[in-house]
């Protein structure tokens, strides 16, 4: 599996250091590289990044701060000349930190330890997912998921029962990519269904109660092939 990865970062020559190391890591999708952490915005928001390599010191807002509003799902890699922030950037569970002038063997050793991590991640994701919500982490089970609805950055957990919708700063294309796919589909662009709870289809919508999920084109033939298999 290869990781998507972009740089951010407002020194030149460090930047097109890292994009070097990147781009010879054979386990690294290398997604871009940017000056400034807003500018990274859509690109982190639309390309479902897996790793952020996050310099500290920049213009506008720091590494440190925009780390906090990053989804629990980006792994951020910080890389810094100063090493009085390192306890500060563990505190907000960055993967890992690294000094300058970076080595690519260091590089390569933080680049490891974020694909063990992504690996580790995915063969223990078992029937339940980790998501972050505001300043707490939820444990939300497969079978309590109805659907699921993208809401600009963030995406809600709709649940079954009486159960309160859980919303999560996170990139739809991302969590599709992650969810297991005998069990989830999306079929549209802004929602994703449990297909274990799908009871009602009625003129291409999956309907929950008095919630109506259209399918649309994109989606509907694979859609269709999932009811096709259920009909006796």
């Amino acid at each position: 599996m290869k990781l998507k990865c972009i740089i951010v970062d407002d020194e030149p020559l460090a930047a097109d250091l890292l994009k070097s190391y990147a781009l010879q890591t054979p386990f690294f999708e290398l997604i871009g590289t940017y000056n400034d952490a807003i500018d990274a915005l859509p690109t982190i928001n639309e390309q479902g990044i897996d790793v952020i390599f996050l310099d500290i010191n920049m213009p506008k807002i720091n590494g440190l701060e925009f780390s906090k509003t990053l989804p629990a799902t980006i792994k951020v890699i910080f890389t810094t000349a100063y090493d009085q922030y390192a306890i500060e950037g563990f505190r907000v569970n960055a993967l890992d930190y690294l000094l300058k002038p970076i080595s690519y063997s260091d590089f390569l050793q933080a680049a490891t330890r974020a694909s063990d991590w992504f690996r580790r991640e995915d063969s223990s994701s078992g029937d339940s997912i980790f998501i972050k919500s505001g300043y707490r982490v939820e444990k939300l089970e497969y079978d309590d998921i109805l659907y699921i609805e993208n809401q600009k950055d963030y995406v809600k957990f709709f649940l079954e029962g009486d159960k309160e919708p859980v919303s999560s700063l996170m990139n739809i294309q991302q969590l599709a990519e992650r969810l297991p796919e005998q069990t989830f589909m999306r079929v549209h662009r802004s929602f994703i269904v449990n297909l274990n709870k799908v009871k009602t289809i009625e003129r291409n919508t999956v309907v929950f109660g008095k919630v109506y999920i259209p399918v649309s084109d994109t989606y509907r033939d694979n859609f269709n092939k999932f009811v096709e298999k259920k009909f006796l």
